[in-house]
């Protein structure tokens, strides 16, 4: 049986194509062998707890130690029950070392100790019966919760001067964010451990990264050695461009292919067949996609996004928090400028958010083509402004984000209109002051080949107190067209000033860019 792309639960060597472990935590062994307590953070959907099992696996066959993996979720339900919490981890432990770990390896029969001591005396005992040093990842640890999370965390601290005669030489602490930022009580907005940190003995914090094109090229290549079908140095780049590297994504849009679509094996997997299947997952809402876009009406990650798709600056005594929240979440970069990690979130926040009012709009996707086959911007313009007059309002007024309502609306029209014939490109990011779309919509040209018909379209919101956008508009728009080599373009701009009203707003106007180009205005 050959192996194939994972997308559910962690990799295993002889069923998944999987990058190695040592390659994606390079740093990793020498810690261990330094005795050092560490912390690896890492979003959820990133290979982490493969890449930690790996290495736990690598670590006890080199015969230098006795390193297990295990989870502590089960101690979630726990809650501030610590001595529940405390059972519930060394229960985990103890499963899990009976299939992962010799016999020599296991633990002891846990001792007897007071309720605020579990954890500290079987891992002591552990350690003393223990013929190598031991090592123990606790992956999930952020599962834990108020008192539980603080008794484990003090437990461990202090343990550490004992290592490793009576305590495991290494331990590390795995879970979504640093440790710094673990919750420290239960509530809606739970304060952090912060610098006052009960894990005050980790000597680095690591986060595991999204692969690197190289490392995509890899695993496709796997791919490509077992089963003779190889992915373009096209499909590839494009894989890449896609998700950013994102192990998830990478690994499922190589399942859409590869599974889904059952490209015949004869044939190459071309950047065509990575753009459909980026398309199939997108409007499959997959569980991966589902549980990112589930965090967008949380506070935290609203006041972090909002002005990413507002193209405005935020800032606030907590925005330095939210950000680092929204980071370790996976959404936006883990660099900087503050951005949305990879095109496919970019593409899927969007949707998601206007979703409510793509719903309502009713219009029939094939009447927005001409006889040639081109697609109908013209009348694109003229619906959508008839549209907005009559509900714009009304729309605007249940839009999840209201700081970007318009923006949204128009969106999801465009969105409803060129589903199923095209593709719309969306680029937005902090202080951009935009929205900028590219419509790609395929037909058959006067030669019998298909070409692609491009239509650019900037996005702006007239806010009270600004000056009219118009001649900031057009420069930036001349300066995206330039970009995309196109002669012509459309500016929507939305009036959002007090008092303005959608149907005695909005009009079309004609306009030039700085250098000559034609530009069509909505005024809405």
């Amino acid at each position: 049986m050959s192996r194939r792309f994972n997308t559910a639960g962690p990799c295993r060597p002889d069923l998944h194509y999987m990058v190695p472990a040592a390659q994606r935590l390079p740093e990793a062994p020498s810690l261990v062998e330094q005795a050092s307590y560490f912390v690896l953070h890492a979003p959820r959907q990133t290979g982490k707890t493969t890449t930690l099992r790996a290495l736990a696996e690598e670590l006890t066959a080199s015969g230098r130690h006795a390193a297990l993996h295990f989870s502590c979720e089960t101690g979630e339900a726990a809650g501030d029950d610590y001595p529940a919490a405390q059972r519930a981890v060394l229960d985990a432990i103890r499963m899990r070392a009976e299939q992962a770990l010799p016999a020599e390896l296991r633990p002891p029969p846990f001792p007897q100790a007071s309720d605020a001591g579990l954890l500290v005396a079987a891992l002591r005992a552990w350690a003393e019966a223990c013929p190598r040093p031991l090592v123990l990842f606790f992956d999930e640890i952020d599962a834990l919760r108020g008192q539980s999370l603080i008794s484990v965390l003090r437990q461990l601290r202090s343990g550490f001067p004992e290592r490793p005669a009576h305590f495991p030489a290494s331990i590390v602490l795995c879970g979504l964010r640093d440790v710094r930022d673990y919750k420290a009580q239960s509530a809606d907005e739970p304060s952090r451990l912060g610098t006052s940190s009960p894990f005050n003995v980790k000597i680095e914090s690591i986060r595991l990264g999204d692969f690197t094109p190289d490392e995509v090229r890899a695993l496709y290549a796997q791919h490509g050695a077992e089963t003779g079908q190889r992915f373009t140095d096209a499909a590839v780049t494009r894989a890449v461009e896609l998700t950013g590297g994102q192990p998830w994504l990478v690994n499922a849009l190589g399942r859409e292919i590869v599974e889904v679509m059952q490209v015949p094996r004869a044939e190459a997997i071309s950047a065509a067949h990575v753009e459909e299947a980026k398309e199939r997952l997108i409007l499959a809402r997959a569980t991966h996609l589902d549980s990112l876009v589930a965090r967008l009406m949380e506070p935290r990650v609203r006041r972090v996004i909002a002005p990413l798709l507002e193209g405005g600056f935020a800032g606030g005594d907590t925005y330095d928090d939210d950000a680092a929240y929204v980071r370790d979440l996976g959404l936006v970069a883990p660099d900087r400028p503050l951005r949305i990690a990879n095109p496919i979130y970019r593409e899927v926040i969007v949707r998601v958010l206007a979703s409510p009012a793509e719903d309502a709009i009713a219009v029939e996707p094939r009447a927005f083509i001409r006889p040639d086959g081109r697609f109908d911007v013209e009348r694109l313009l003229r619906d959508f402004a008839a549209f907005w007059r009559e509900h714009g309002a009304v729309l605007a007024g249940c839009m999840p984000y209201h700081e970007v309502a318009p923006q949204l609306v128009l969106m999801a029209y465009l969105q409803r209109v060129v589903n199923g014939g095209g593709h719309v490109d969306r680029e937005y990011g902090v202080g951009r002051g935009r929205i900028d779309l590219l419509v790609r919509w395929p037909f058959t040209g006067e030669d019998g080949r298909r070409a692609w018909q491009r239509e650019a379209i900037e996005l702006k919101v007239w806010r009270a107190g600004e000056k009219d956008p118009l001649s900031r508009a057009l420069t930036q728009l001349d300066a995206y067209l330039d970009r995309l080599s196109l002669d012509t373009g459309v500016a929507v701009i939305f009036d959002r000033r007090p008092g303005a009203d959608p149907e005695s707003c909005t009009r079309f106007e004609e306009a030039l860019t700085p250098s000559g180009r034609r530009v069509t205005v909505l005024r809405a």
